[in-house]
């Protein structure tokens, strides 16, 4: 299975991606760029709700590929977003509780396909990432899924903490990993429950973490103090499988 993104230079080109309704990733504009050409590439990603990052002449010159950038660029995804109601949806045709997993900051995509790859044997309905601060459905995060990328979606959201809420109107609890939490062995995973895991360096944010009713730690006997992100997501997921097996 072939995954490919594209990096796409230049107004015209850019507005066309947008009007053919190309997922976009990432859009990059010129600071103090402005003009009309510029504001209705501006107001095509508002629709699509891409974030727009504002950078500077020098910035857009380091990445462009063709030096014929007039002030935009766009990164196109690997793979089509869902929707995190389509996520949803699959556990209610399965007839299961919701299993989701929500990342939260996660930079490394070959750690964001590695959890994919998790979810999808762990039997999770989908994966959550934040749009800012946070690698998206590159090519890289695509190959490393090992094509369950195509099985499982990935739903992209503004605000993690907001869907959190959301998610908890419709009965669904949340469980972080953090090594101060209780032992995950001791927590009732069952249930609706979301999975959140954290940026591979600072782990979960604070805000997030207080939106999280439990908070989960997993046993390590080592000389050192944390998992890789895409192992502690697994090590979590697993647990909550066993228990969901009545194990």
């Amino acid at each position: 299975m072939e995954f490919e993104e594209t990096v796409i230079e230049g107004r015209n080109p850019v507005l066309e991606a947008f009007r053919a309704g190309k997922t976009v990733d990432k859009l990059y504009v010129q600071d103090g760029c402005m003009d009309g050409p510029v504001r209705t590439i501006i107001r095509e990603a508002k629709k699509q709700d891409t974030i727009v990052n504002f950078v500077s002449k020098e910035r857009l010159d380091q990445m462009s590929e063709t030096g014929r950038h007039q002030g935009v660029i766009a990164h196109t995804a690997a793979f089509t977003y869902a929707q995190v109601e389509d996520i949803l949806e699959i556990a209610r045709e399965k007839g299961e509780d919701p299993f989701i997993f929500l990342l939260d900051n996660i930079e490394d995509p070959h750690n964001l396909g590695a959890i994919i790859r998790t979810a999808n044997l762990a039997g999770a309905h989908g994966v959550i990432i934040p749009k800012r601060r946070a690698t998206g459905l590159t090519a890289v995060a695509a190959r490393a899924s090992a094509g369950a990328i195509a099985y499982t979606p990935v739903a992209k959201v503004t605000n993690l903490n907001k869907t959190m809420e959301v998610l908890k109107t419709q009965g669904m609890w949340f469980v972080c990993a953090d090594m101060a939490g209780t032992l995950m062995y001791d927590l009732n995973l069952t249930g609706s429950i979301g999975v959140v895991i954290g940026n591979e360096g600072s782990g979960v944010s604070e805000l997030v973490k207080k939106n999280c009713d439990f908070t989960a730690s997993i046993p390590m006997k080592g000389d050192i103090d944390s998992l890789n992100a895409s192992v502690a997501a697994g090590v979590l997921a697993y647990e909550i499988v066993r228990q969901r097996m009545g194990k």
